[in-house]
């Protein structure tokens, strides 16, 4: 679907609104979605842009933000004199100072909705692999030296288990489904409680006390938006309401967890483990990674077992090896393209 900015119907065709975007690359945008912003928007990257930016500035009517990138600070909105509306890839904005960039003038959007089911596969993708030690098991299954499979990498069942959710929103129900799939009993902590249609949909029962959903779950979903109300909202005492043998999983934003807390927990055993898709900050420094933490894709803190002969048994659990090839049509490059196709009718939307 196309369409014509109604702030550039003045542009001739051939002089298309400029756009600023952090890089094309794998560190920004993909080459392969670039044509998106092409159709609409001269595009220039936050590097060339910096080499001139009285020229290019008065320019530039839109701003694609892509993981925090380019980093909407008033020393470069400032040299943006033209610039209409700020486009985030993504639902999170709390990298952005709103109040700040509406009183300039200059609109704001996301992306509402568009990466939820890739966040609540992630989530589950988190949740398995920390409680059956799929990591571990690649780790062991690519190491020269093992010579003996541990019986223990079989891990803690997931098929009846409790998850607790806390932030139902778009991103948690759709959790709570992939919970229901595994038979769990699905508890749920909101800021407001769902509709009885809602909670019969997954089985889902509302906890008014987060406190009541920490002591019963024995893995703990943290699905919430970061805001003065959530960070730190998991600290020393929350950790230590969870059960011994429970897990811990963030997908929401690192703030949300007091790190120190959360380090403190799984060196004393307080909780089982914790399965991180976020941390503060990204990544984190390697000298504060002070527990031995297994990282592929996300921190499983488990001690290593100690080696034990292999009997002849196919029930066994055997070492999952996990080996990728480049693919055209990777998760990353769908959802760049979703996403930006979703940004560009936004922008239409609200200039």
């Amino acid at each position: 679907m196309s369409f014509i900015p109604r702030w550039s119907l003045s542009v001739m065709e051939d002089n298309k609104p400029w756009a600023l975007i952090s890089e094309v690359g794998e560190q920004g945008y993909l080459e392969e979605v670039t044509d998106i912003m092409k159709q609409h928007f001269k595009i220039i990257c936050h590097k060339e842009f910096l080499q001139n930016p009285q020229l290019h500035g008065p320019k530039i009517q839109a701003m694609f933000v892509w993981n925090a990138c380019p980093s909407a600070e008033p020393s470069l909105l400032s040299s943006l004199p033209s610039l209409k509306v700020v486009a985030n890839g993504g639902v999170g904005i709390d990298h952005l100072d709103v109040p700040y960039i509406t009183s300039l003038g200059v609109k704001v959007t996301n992306t509402p909705g568009v990466v939820s089911d890739a966040t609540a596969d992630l989530a589950m993708g988190l949740l398995l692999a920390s409680a059956r030690k799929i990591v571990e098991g690649h780790q062991i299954a690519v190491d020269p030296k093992t010579t003996h499979i541990p019986e223990s990498l079989m891990g803690i069942e997931v098929t009846g288990s409790t998850l607790g959710i806390i932030g139902m929103g778009h991103i948690g129900c759709r959790i709570a489904q992939r919970g229901k799939g595994f038979d769990m009993k699905i508890l749920y902590h909101n800021r407001t409680r769902r509709s009885v249609e809602d909670e019969q949909a997954v089985g889902a029962r509302f906890c008014e006390n987060m406190d009541d959903l920490l002591r019963d779950s024995d893995f703990v979903m943290l699905a919430v938006n970061l805001s003065p109300e959530t960070k730190g909202l998991i600290s020393h005492r929350e950790l230590a309401l969870m059960k011994p043998t429970a897990t811990l999983v963030n997908i929401s934003r690192g703030l949300v967890v007091d790190q120190d807390a959360l380090v403190e927990a799984l060196k004393s055993g307080t909780i089982r483990a914790a399965a991180l898709d976020v941390t503060h900050p990204e990544p984190l420094p390697r000298q504060q990674m002070t527990v031995h933490l297994h990282q592929s894709p996300c921190p499983c803190p488990c001690p290593r077992p100690k080696p034990r002969p292999i009997p002849h048994s196919p029930d066994l659990l055997t070492p999952l090896m996990i080996c990728h090839s480049a693919h055209p049509e990777d998760l990353h490059v769908i959802l760049q393209r979703e996403v930006l196709s979703q940004l560009c009718l936004s922008i239409s939307a609200v200039s």
